[in-house]
């Protein structure tokens, strides 16, 4: 569990956003207000549609806020930086370009030299468990080694705040249980970015996470948040305890009867 004597890494200040449709107003956040503390692992949950993926793209400076604000480390986001990566859903590796080459794009867009950044990127792809894959195409990689190569290539930029975007809702459920597991090795192992999680899976963000933020439905609107305070490392046996479950419950009591209406609203 991270604690309040770290330094603040990201602070959302009464940050709202509204968009609009078909000539009407449509509020998807309303006045979020938390920090996030250096090195700290945080996962937000919610009802589909509570804006959370809104809230993670307004850090990341891919949109901006109607209201409020963001800091990173003290300054105000006014637009995507270096210090941020970003994991989406699907792992947009360059089909036309190996693991190698997917993994030090990043590297070269901040202008290192390829051979320099190859050299930087070998330590993650070895540590991601794809060494004998570096001159290996998208295409000739299962799910979970093209999301390991995203998250290696996410990684080798050293970013201050990892933000990820559900990385592991494409993989099937053994994958996605390993993928966890392999993910706070890598987070461990590496240099600790401060990350925010999204996920729609309550046992995800418990067993990654120091902290659960729980949004409420649309508005999105901080109902909770909950410290998670098993220690570190974890091992996946974790899930099969009563204290896991009983978090588990906890959370799932906080979102229920939204996410059955969300679920309902789609079906309509």
């Amino acid at each position: 569990m991270i604690v309040a004597e770290h330094a603040v890494k990201l602070e959302l200040a009464d940050v709202s956003k509204t968009y609009e449709r078909k000539g009407q107003a449509v509020e998807v956040l309303d006045r979020v207000n938390f920090s996030i503390y250096e090195g700290e692992f945080v996962a937000i949950v919610g009802a589909s549609g509570c804006g959370k993926t809104t809230l993670l793209r307004i850090v990341d400076g891919l949109e901006s806020a109607s209201m409020g604000a963001v800091r990173i480390g003290g300054k105000l986001v006014s637009g995507p930086g270096r210090d941020r990566g970003f994991v989406f859903q699907q792992d947009n590796l360059f089909p036309w370009r190996t693991v190698m080459r997917n993994v030090t794009f990043g590297l070269e867009l901040q202008g290192v030299k390829v051979k320099d950044a190859r050299e930087a990127a070998q330590p993650y792809i070895d540590l991601v468990q794809l060494s004998g894959f570096e001159n290996h195409y998208p295409h000739e990689l299962s799910g979970g080694m093209r999301q390991r190569a995203n998250l290696a290539r996410a990684f080798a930029i050293k970013p201050e705040l990892l933000l990820m975007d559900e990385p592991f809702a494409a993989l099937d459920a053994q994958t996605r249980e390993l993928m966890q597991d392999e993910l706070l090795k890598i987070w461990e192992r590496s240099s600790k970015s401060t990350i925010v999680f999204i996920t729609h899976q309550i046992d995800e963000a418990v067993f990654l996470a120091d902290r659960v933020v729980v949004l409420t439905s649309r508005p999105g609107r901080i109902r909770e948040v909950v410290p998670i305070e098993f220690g570190r490392p974890r091992d996946l046996s974790l899930k099969r305890t009563p204290e896991f479950v009983a978090v588990i419950d906890h959370i799932w009591g906080l979102i229920e009867k939204e996410v059955k209406s969300a679920m309902i609203s789609r079906e309509e």
